[in-house]
């Protein structure tokens, strides 16, 4: 074989391998948010039938245990980071959050899971709001909410750690934190996103929470479930529309309903409320212009 066309086709082999585990195993994390967000844009129309999720296991090991650990938690505000197709809040509803009076807030950087998720979860009205934003730096003031979930997302995401401590920030005193870890063969191939199990144990243990329990879920992910630190906040005190509790990511402000969008009285930006999608990712206009 002529040398030079053994040297091309394993550059060729070489390169599709490092595509099909940079765009497939890795999902586009190493190549930053905006890459893992388009990827998952690309396949949200057949997300669902992809990874043909168990209604029942759902219940059983998710939502069923997560609401059952904020018993005597009056209304209920849930945080589900990387919400994508609204696995987790449509989970919820199912085992009958919204008779709590509970409400979700469901964060993903993907439009197209969004508008998946809000397809799919349009019947239950407000009960769940939909926002498009980066989880690395949540649109949240501390201590917001009852539970924050994120399931099946922390490695894809650039800084896994750094999301796990915003979550912890998020999430109220005495609140529910419940994530997933991802372990396996696989996770091997993502370094620097997944977490031996060592590793993740003594993360979570170094952060404000305790009784952390991590055990086995499915082949490729452990589920952890933890408390944070201090009192319990009073059930069923503050504001309960997430939208109501959205915060500008240019200035900070506390954003307020303007129109059909949302509005910054502070330094006057404008997002889009659009089909029940709050996008923080663009300011649309600025107030008056």
């Amino acid at each position: 074989m002529n040398p030079v066309w053994f040297l091309v086709g394993g550059g060729t082999a070489g390169l599709a391998l490092l595509v099909y585990w940079q765009m497939i195993v890795a999902e586009g994390t190493y190549l930053g948010p905006r890459v893992v967000a388009w990827t998952y844009d690309l396949v949200a129309s057949r997300y669902d039938d992809i990874k043909q999720f168990n209604p029942r296991d759902e219940s059983w090991f998710v939502a069923g245990p997560l609401l059952r650990a904020l018993d005597g938690v009056e209304r209920p505000l849930v945080l589900d980071v990387a919400t994508g197709t609204g696995r987790l809040p449509l989970a919820l509803l199912r085992e009958h959050l919204a008779a709590r009076g509970g409400r979700i807030a469901g964060l993903d950087l993907s439009p197209g899971m969004l508008r998946r998720a809000r397809a799919k979860l349009r019947l239950h009205g407000d009960a769940v709001r939909l926002i498009r934003h980066d989880a690395s730096r949540l649109p949240f003031e501390d201590g917001t909410f009852d539970a924050v979930t994120c399931l099946e997302s922390l490695e894809f995401m650039p800084r896994p750690q750094a999301v796990l401590r915003e979550m912890v920030r998020v999430l109220a005193p005495g609140g529910v934190l419940l994530v997933t870890n991802r372990v396996g063969a696989e996770a091997r191939f993502l370094p620097g996103r997944a977490l031996a199990r060592p590793h993740f144990q003594a993360l979570m243990e170094a952060l404000p929470l305790r009784e952390v329990e991590i055990r086995p879920w499915q082949a490729s992910y452990d589920l952890s479930t933890a408390r944070k630190e201090g009192a319990a906040r009073p059930p069923g005190s503050g504001v309960r529309d997430p939208l109501l509790l959205l915060l500008c990511p240019a200035c900070g402000g506390r954003l307020a309903r303007a129109g059909t969008g949302l509005a910054c009285p502070g330094c006057t930006r404008h997002y889009a409320l659009d089909d029940g999608i709050a996008d923080l990712v663009i300011a649309r206009e600025r107030i008056g212009t």
